[in-house]
């Protein structure tokens, strides 16, 4: 995909996000959105997938560590074509195969069960130490967030990862500053990230803005031909991105938007894929 096509289908999972948690009248729409860009770059660029086999032995793994962030995933998953994007309406909904949390029983696509912060990372660790073991090409990718880091068994799994020289994992962390109780740097501060994951031997790149496509493809090609450790992008990016009244606003962590809400923010995504269309 080029660039604009990935902006394109950014803005069709971000209207996902939104009519996902509005259905549902819950979820977690502000970490969804803060991560769309890079939902999208792992799914439809990055990683060897296939919705028509996802269970084929030698497909990449993705574990959504921050597993709250669920919307985002299914989203994306729906857009590559896992599972009918009409689904989507049936968030935490009972029978629904999409749950408030990622279910790897129930879902196609979905690699790891999570939910409970700091594990997921663990699996991810587990499962590109059996890719070294077995001698398998897969690459494994995991996606936090940054009050997740906040966790210490991230790093354990992370000290782990780096004395075992996993070059096949790529731990992503979504920076957007925030967390449920306010900004990270207040509640409990992770800083200064990069460092500490150094610290624990992985090779790390900083991504000042994990919204841009462009940034991300290097971070990704960059971490690619990293060879004898793991790699740490830490993407710097706006909780809430592209719903204006969401953006930078801690509230929406956790809360579903009422149907003025919903209205407001299918509107603007509208705007925004038309303009894009416009290129």
């Amino acid at each position: 995909m080029n660039k604009l096509e990935l902006q394109k289908t950014a803005n069709e999972i971000r209207k996902g996000i939104v009519t996902a948690v509005h259905s549902a009248k819950a979820g977690h729409p502000g970490g969804s959105l803060s991560a769309t860009e890079i939902f999208t770059y792992l799914y439809f660029e990055e990683m060897n997938v296939d919705p028509k086999d996802p269970k084929k032995a030698d497909r990449d793994r993705f574990v959504l560590s921050k597993g709250h962030t669920a919307p985002g995933l299914y989203s994306a998953l729906a857009q590559r074509g896992y599972f009918p994007v009409e689904d989507l309406k049936t968030l935490r909904k009972i029978g629904s195969h999409l749950q408030g949390h990622p279910c790897m029983q129930h879902t196609p696509g979905i690699d790891m069960s999570s939910g409970s912060l700091g594990q997921g990372i663990s699996a991810a660790v587990g499962m590109a130490l059996s890719a070294k073991i077995s001698g398998d090409s897969y690459r494994t990718y995991t996606l936090l967030g940054d009050g997740e880091i906040q966790e210490g068994q991230v790093w354990e799994a992370a000290m782990f990862a780096g004395a075992k020289k996993l070059d096949n994992l790529v731990v992503i962390v979504d920076n957007n500053g925030l967390q449920i109780d306010g900004p990270v740097a207040e509640v409990n501060t992770p800083y200064p990230i990069d460092k500490k994951f150094e610290a624990f031997n992985f090779h790390v790149i900083n991504v000042e803005d994990g919204n841009d496509f462009d940034q991300l493809k290097a971070a990704f090609d960059e971490a690619k031909a990293t060879k004898g450790m793991p790699t740490a992008i830490i993407a710097k990016t706006v909780k809430g991105k592209g719903v204006s009244y969401m953006e930078g606003q801690v509230g929406w962590h956790g809360k579903a938007p009422n149907d003025e809400e919903y209205a407001i923010a299918m509107a603007e995504l509208e705007k925004a894929g038309e303009a894009l269309c416009q290129k």
